[in-house]
């Protein structure tokens, strides 16, 4: 899966209340979201973002409460792949499970200026700016999480799942109350 955008660049420490601010937490529309992504700290970004672009950020993105809107909003807004130095560990689970493509590497951030044309290969785990040339190794997916990604999230991964495996093979549904096993 290669992915290809312009960058839109951050600091450090970009908080999920930066990324949705909480007055906007009353809806989990990724599209209605999207309308106030990185309001906090770029007023332009949903107005600027195409399909496809990127986020890059410096160090802890995503730090701050353990809201899965943010992940949804920047998806919602048509984020291609966040690329940081590091991120928060809730947030990173939350972008796996909406199947948002998250990537560390420090070098893309720090060899990156907004604009950039830059291109993600998720298999390979490796960065190309394309504007500035540089080439970086991101820590790569393992597989599992990959193909969470690749169906879109936790959700489609699993309804995916469950309607290729037989019925049979899932059992039958039924439930017997405990203790009893006839």
């Amino acid at each position: 899966m290669i992915l290809q955008g312009r960058a839109f660049c951050f600091g450090d420490h970009i908080d999920t209340d930066v990324i949705i601010p909480a007055r906007y937490l009353t809806s989990f529309d990724p599209v209605k979201l999207a309308a106030f992504c990185m309001e906090g700290v770029d007023p332009t970004f949903a107005a600027s973002v195409q399909p496809g672009d990127f986020v890059v950020a410096g160090e802890n993105f995503g730090c701050g409460s353990s809201r899965e809107h943010a992940p949804l909003a920047l998806k919602g807004a048509g984020v291609g792949c966040v690329i940081a130095a590091s991120f928060a560990r809730i947030f990173h689970r939350n972008a796996i499970n909406v199947g948002l493509p998250i990537v560390v590497c420090p070098e893309a951030f720090s060899m990156s200026e907004p604009g950039d044309l830059l291109s993600v290969d998720l298999h390979a785990g490796v960065i190309e700016n394309r504007t500035r040339g540089g080439v970086y190794q991101a820590q790569r997916y393992p597989p599992f999480l990959l193909a969470l990604i690749e169906a879109g999230g936790l959700i489609p991964y699993t309804r995916s799942k469950l309607e290729s495996t037989p019925r049979s093979a899932r059992g039958d549904g039924s439930v017997r109350p405990a203790g009893k096993t006839s």
